[in-house]
Parts: structure tokens; sequence; C-alpha cells
């Protein structure tokens, strides 16, 4: 047999393509990898590329110290999050519940003999908009007692009205159980009139406040459970269940909580002194520290131009002809001297 001949006879036909399907009914090599992800702790992403519909579903997660590894959630965990959905997808849920069971019956046996299973991980890393959405939604579900959130500005803008409304029935949910909403943002948001709308429309204890800067996102839920972004793009989130991270997060959060400025439910009005706003002595601080005006615009949640024109409506208040001298009088007028009362 020729060496040619030899390697026809054992070259191997193409994987078939991968074929849309649901958890309930996992492909074989969804089934496979999955087995051989609990069984030796991790696959590589490349390992994985014939069976997507793992991470798609929340079984496989990038690991924390190389994102070219992936881990498999505890089949008690991925079960478990499946099982539980929003309001609106109950009743379907319901008939998949015998279906989920099933498929993860053997994984649930193997999983209980793997080490490191026994807990729910202290931080989880969640690949994808399907998968953080999912582990938001059941923390929230389950919530009973208060939800604090912080609400960058540009976290405002854009979004599917789908999402809107399903973000609002589940906070909703959640307040219909007794539970307390409260959330930062930027001062810029008391000008938003899809903000405030959202405000109108919630039936409950939700209450929000305001800053000059706020920190990236952050969810922290019944001080158990905190979700925040774990990349620039928000494709990544960490699901972080430490005790004494989630308590670091409460706390900061507090502490900007008590010098925030009420939004909701009852609007407390930032006063102007001396002819000059609580905006532009924001601006006005950043200025003095050399900050070009896009990064001022980023830090106080506005854009560009917006900022711009505040730097122009100062300098005028101030006499100023030129940036330079912009600075100068801002140090020279005592303005960032003068304390706001922080209510």
């Amino acid at each position: 047999m020729t060496s040619e001949a030899h390697g026809h006879d054992d070259a191997e036909p193409p994987p078939a393509p991968h074929v849309r399907h649901g958890v309930e009914e996992l492909c074989p090599e969804g089934a496979r990898l999955y087995e051989l992800a609990l069984t030796e702790g991790r696959v590589t992403a490349r390992e994985a590329e014939q069976a997507r519909c793992l991470l798609e579903f929340g079984l496989l997660h990038p690991a924390l110290e190389d994102p070219g590894l992936l881990e498999p959630v505890a089949p008690t965990v991925a079960l478990h999050r499946h099982l539980v959905t929003t309001q609106e997808r109950i009743a379907r849920e319901r008939r998949r519940e015998a279906r989920l069971v099933d498929t993860f019956d053997a994984f649930l046996r193997l999983g209980d003999r793997a080490p490191g299973f026994a807990h729910t991980p202290a931080i989880s890393l969640l690949d994808g908009q399907g998968p953080i959405n999912l582990a938001l939604t059941q923390a929230i579900a389950e919530a009973r007692e208060e939800l604090l959130a912080i609400q960058p500005r540009r976290e405002q803008r854009g979004g599917r009205p789908s999402s809107h409304d399903q973000a609002m029935a589940r906070d909703q949910a959640f307040l219909d159980r007794g539970g307390r909403i409260r959330t930062l943002y930027h001062h810029t948001t008391r000008h938003d009139p899809s903000v405030l709308a959202r405000y109108e429309q919630l039936r409950g204890d939700a209450q929000a406040r305001t800053l000059d800067e706020v920190t990236d996102r952050l969810i922290v839920i019944d001080r158990t459970v905190a979700f925040l972004p774990a990349n620039k793009e928000r494709t990544l989130a960490l699901e972080v269940r430490h005790p004494a991270l989630i308590e670091y997060f409460a706390t900061t959060f507090e502490r900007l909580w008590h010098l925030a400025t009420p939004m909701h439910p009852e609007a407390v009005r930032q006063p102007t002194l001396n002819g000059v706003t609580p905006r532009q002595r924001a601006i006005a601080t950043l200025l003095v520290e050399g900050l070009t005006d896009a990064v001022i615009a980023d830090r106080l949640g506005m854009n560009i131009r917006t900022a711009r024109v505040h730097i122009a409506k100062l300098a005028a208040t101030l006499g100023s002809e030129s940036r330079a001298q912009l600075g100068y009088l801002i140090a020279r007028s005592g303005i960032l001297d003068q304390e706001r009362d922080p209510t």
C-alpha cells in the first residue's frame, strides 16, 4: 500500500456543520465536550470551536487566568440558571424543566465527583450578553431585599426597546416583592427624559441620586452577588460572590450615596453660587488638573460639545480670554472652596 493511499484511508472527514438547538437537547459534540470539561477541569477554546453552544448556554466560561482556556460551570449551577427565567417565560420554561433535568442528570452525577464544585465559585467570568443577562436575571429573580446600582451616563444610551421593557418588568417584579432599588447616575442624567420617565413608571421603593463623577458600572444584589464589566466593550462581565469583595463594593456605594444629590423620588436642586452652576464647578475642578476637553466630558458623562459650551460659559462668567488665564481665574475666584450641601 502506497503512502498516498494510506494517507487517503486515514484522512478524517470534515466536521459536520453545527445545527442550532436548545440546551435541553445538547448536540453530541456539546455533550462530549462538556463531559470532558467536567472530567479534566477545563478545555481549550480551540476544542470548543465545534460546540459554541456550550458558551451560548453558559456551560463553559473563560478561565480568569487565561481566556484561551474554558472552564465548566458546575452542572448544579448551570441547571438552576436555566430553570429560573423572567415572568414572561415561566409558562414555556415549565415545559422545558423535565427535559433539562433529563439532559443534566448524567452531568450532575459526574460533577458531584469532580473537585472544586462543592460551592458556587467566588468569581466567575461571563462571556457574551446572553450568559450575562441570564445570570443577572436569575440573581434579581431570587433577590428579596435590595439592589444597588451605579450606572454611568454612557450606559443609558442606545439599547433595544425590548431590552428596556424586559429590564422594567424585571425591576418592577423585584419592587413588587418588597425590594428596594438605589441607583447612582451622573448629574447629566437629571436632564434625561428617558431616565426620568423610567422612575415615573416604576411603583415601589426606587431611589436615584447623582454625582459629578461615578465609577464604572456596578450592580450589587442583596449584598450576596455583584456584577461588573470585565472589558471595555462590555462583552465580558465578572459575577462576584466573595463576601469580602461584596462588602467592599457595598461600602463604596454607600459612601458615594451619601455624597450624592437626590433625584428621585424627591429632587434636590443644586445651587448656583456667584453665577457659577454646579456643573461648571465640576468642570472647573477638572480644568485646574490640566485635563483635556475629551477627558472632562467622559468623566462627567457628557459629550464633548456640551463640555465645551459649559467651559465657554465659565470663561465668560470669570472674564477669561484664554485657557491659561481661565485656570488662574478659577484658582483666584475661590469657587472650588465653596462647599455644596451633600444633602
